[in-house]
């Protein structure tokens, strides 16, 4: 969302505590943000079920003070940066906004079909919390505010945006941020992707779907690793496979580094005995040491110890 600064003026975030996403939109450059709270602050009808705190009423700024109407305030572009904590209030806004001339506040369109563009910063319907089952999320308001759109409309259609997982273009921004960390932390060409991206996720729909789609676009390897602390259910079969399914964090990152040392050949242990080098390596990090390299059939070992 950082490379929209300098494409918009004026722009309505939406999402976060408080004032968090106006502090982050105006961090990566936007000019002039405004929220949901600053438009019930200049008009409380907005959202008749709504009733600000004293904290929200100070935080919030006051837009009349611009000078004229609010109508005279027009919207270039929604964000949607963080999940909403008042649906019903933001859903309207977003909708006015969605209906209005040209993104002006408190205006109607008469053919819905030139209002702002939407952006959401993911789109995950579902995401795992303390309750013991998934809860809503961004994907499931994206939902709500396309089909609500079509339904006050008339039947049009509400075209919105989403970054973020499974859209590859996410993946293909963390390629690049990868590329420049090897470049600046261990000396490597920056215009070489690392050989093998592993990508541990919770969800299905977005982590895995995502994954899967960059690899098979992608020159080198990303490999999807599904952990089971997330929304997924035991017993059933994701609709977007991982490569791998496991328990925890830890056991993907063990999976990694397994996979990747079995790639190299062999170690031996303190006694000579050749052991697979992803189980020497696992059982030294295990017992705080480093194993015992076999040189002569490990490249990779030679020239580390060189």
């Amino acid at each position: 969302m950082r490379e929209f600064a300098n494409k918009y003026g004026t722009v309505l975030v939406v999402g976060g505590e408080g004032e968090k996403c106006r502090d982050v939109a105006e961090s990566y450059g936007f000019r002039d943000v405004i929220t949901p709270g600053d438009i019930i602050k200049a008009n409380a009808a907005t959202a008749p079920f709504r009733a600000l705190t004293e904290s929200e009423i100070k935080n919030s700024r006051d837009l009349l003070a611009r000078g004229g109407k609010l109508s005279d305030i027009v919207v270039e572009a929604v964000f949607v940066f963080a999940d909403s904590r008042d649906w019903a209030s933001d859903l309207q806004i977003m909708l006015d906004i969605a209906q209005s001339k040209g993104g002006r506040l408190e205006t109607r369109s008469e053919n819905f079909d030139e209002g702002p563009p939407i952006y959401f910063s993911h789109n995950d319907v579902l995401w795992s919390a303390a309750h013991e089952h998934v809860r809503l999320g961004m994907g499931a308001l994206r939902k709500i505010v396309e089909t609500v759109f079509e339904d006050v409309t008339g039947g049009r259609k509400l075209k919105t945006h989403a970054f973020g997982k499974p859209q590859v273009s996410t993946f293909e921004f963390a390629t690049r941020l990868l590329q420049q960390w090897r470049a600046t932390q261990h000396g490597l060409a920056e215009s070489e992707p690392p050989e093998t991206v592993y990508f541990v996720g919770d969800t299905p729909e977005s982590d895995i779907k995502g994954t899967n789609a960059m690899n098979e676009k992608s020159k080198n390897e990303w490999y999807s690793i599904l952990v089971k602390t997330g929304v997924y259910q035991a017993g059933t079969e994701p609709k977007h496979k991982p490569r791998k399914l496991v328990d925890t964090v830890l056991d993907a990152v063990n999976h990694g580094i397994r996979r990747e040392m079995a790639k190299l050949g062999t170690r031996k242990d303190g006694k000579g005995r050749k052991l697979p080098l992803d189980d020497a390596a696992l059982k030294a990090i295990s017992e705080g040491r480093t194993p015992n390299f076999d040189l002569s059939v490990d490249p990779f070992a030679k020239a580390v110890a060189q």
